[in-house]
């Protein structure tokens, strides 16, 4: 008799991470949304996720900055070259991962493998900040940074990397099932854009 194994399949991340030359920033989730909830090919594609207008309020004062007019749907081109301009990279804690319940829910998502940290930051050598835009991206992050104290919302810990002195910063995250209003959310990351310096 032949037995069928019911759990879900491991997914490798789809996307490759964005790192502009010269980055000083690193934003960090979990794992992208299931494909059909994506409104473009890039990070936090779905449309009922907050990131680019929380990004569009904090930079320009405009919620819709990145959206494509008469669509729902972000600018991918419009993004990426806002994000070069300002030294931010993107990328994910987790590199494979199991959707135990099927959905985008960081609640039922296992890690079946985290990113390679040290590979990323190899390639972006003047980054001096990492910044988790969740609970899940956060507790994988600290999995693999040792003896980190776990940074507050909207705060942030210090630790070396390799000799590099960096900061941890924990951002609510911009799905909207996080339980707090836009304005206060494009508050805490507009906060920590100027702490360190990427806004003026």
């Amino acid at each position: 008799m032949t037995r069928h194994d019911a759990s879900p399949a491991p997914e490798l991340h789809p996307l490759p991470p964005f790192l502009p030359a010269g980055a000083r920033l690193l934003m960090l989730g979990s794992f992208p949304p299931a494909r059909e909830r994506w409104s473009m090919e890039f990070f936090y594609p779905n449309w009922q996720n907050d990131m680019w207008r929380i990004m569009g309020l904090v930079f320009f004062g405009d919620r819709d900055r990145f959206v494509l007019e008469g669509r729902k749907a972000f600018c991918r081109e419009r993004i990426e070259r806002f994000l070069a301009e300002r030294g931010i990279a993107l990328g994910d804690t987790v590199a494979e991962a199991v959707r135990e319940r099927g959905n985008a829910s960081d609640q039922f998502l296992k890690v079946a493998r985290p990113f390679d940290a040290a590979s990323l930051l190899e390639r972006i050598p003047d980054c001096r900040t990492l910044v988790t835009t969740g609970q899940k991206a956060t507790d994988t992050l600290l999995s693999l940074l040792p003896g980190t104290a776990e940074p507050p919302v909207g705060g942030f810990s210090p630790f070396l990397w390799h000799g590099r002195s960096m900061r941890l910063y924990r951002m609510p995250s911009s799905s909207r099932a996080y339980p707090k209003p836009l304005a206060e959310k494009t508050a805490v990351y507009e906060t920590m854009f100027r702490e360190t310096g990427l806004l003026p």
